[in-house]
């Protein structure tokens, strides 16, 4: 009210800002809920803010979906606030965008969250899933014993990322394997473990790996609400989260509308 008195001489009372507010939530819905149709492709991240539930301040998760249509543009479809990532949560998500008239899907790309390879199995079974590469890259350094070298062990990893084919990958891969089998055991079984979770993407064609081996389109999403949300600091409630979270995702929306394809047409 003293802002809008210092700048324009007009008084705003409480009852105008819920009306505002409950206009925008209606159009704020309305976008949310829209019909959807077929997605070829999907990627997925998580983020977390803080939040005031019961007087007490915790970290909710912010669930965000983008998919990739027949012609290969991106669209955000949809977005979620919940409690934590937990399998129930993701499983509601998932629901909801089926329900909305998601179909086609061919590949799912994300993290490793908590409960989403769950909730997948649950929901979308049978739809590929590619553990994100630039992910699996950080988690090794996780798993590194101090006889093996960070550069020697990266640029092993990132060889078979950059394989031309899968067969190939997973011939680096065992190579890489065999190599720390003896002197690193744990890491050599971590590798045998995870890593073929990042090689899906050989499935798709050669022209539209580079998009979809890793949720990185997501990062610039990420930023952009973490722009917006660190004024705010702590959110009075999840409704006042996911209400910024919707503004902002649908300003990127409308963004993407008018850009060029995001995958390149497969050569025939």
């Amino acid at each position: 009210t003293a802002v809008m008195e210092r700048l324009c001489g007009a008084e705003v009372t409480s009852m105008q800002v819920s009306r505002v507010v409950r206009a925008l939530d209606e159009e704020l819905t309305k976008w949310r809920t829209r019909p959807l149709g077929e997605l070829h492709y999907r990627l997925w991240d998580a983020r977390y803010e803080k939040v005031r539930v019961g007087g007490t301040v915790v970290s909710c998760s912010l669930l965000v979906a983008v998919g990739i249509t027949p012609d290969g543009r991106r669209s955000v479809v949809g977005v979620s606030v919940s409690l934590s990532e937990a399998e129930v949560h993701w499983r509601q998500f998932l629901a909801e965008l089926q329900a909305r008239g998601l179909y086609g899907l061919r590949m799912i790309t994300s993290d490793d969250h908590a409960g989403l390879r769950a909730a997948l199995q649950a929901r979308f079974s049978g739809v590929p899933w590619q553990r994100c590469q630039f992910h699996l890259a950080k988690n090794l350094f996780d798993h590194l014993p101090p006889n093996v070298s960070q550069t020697e062990a990266s640029g092993d990893l990132r060889a078979v990322f950059n394989a031309p084919n899968r067969r190939e990958s997973e011939r680096l891969l065992g190579l890489m394997v065999e190599k720390h089998a003896a002197s690193a055991p744990k890491l050599a079984a971590w590798l045998e473990t995870n890593v073929p979770e990042g090689l899906t993407v050989f499935g798709v064609p050669a022209e539209h790996r580079r998009r979809l081996r890793t949720n990185n389109c997501l990062e610039r999403l990420n930023r952009e609400l973490k722009r917006r949300t660190r004024v705010a600091s702590i959110f009075p409630n999840e409704a006042s989260l996911l209400r910024l979270a919707t503004a902002v995702l649908m300003e990127t929306d409308d963004e993407w509308q008018t850009e060029k394809r995001y995958l390149p047409k497969p050569t025939p």
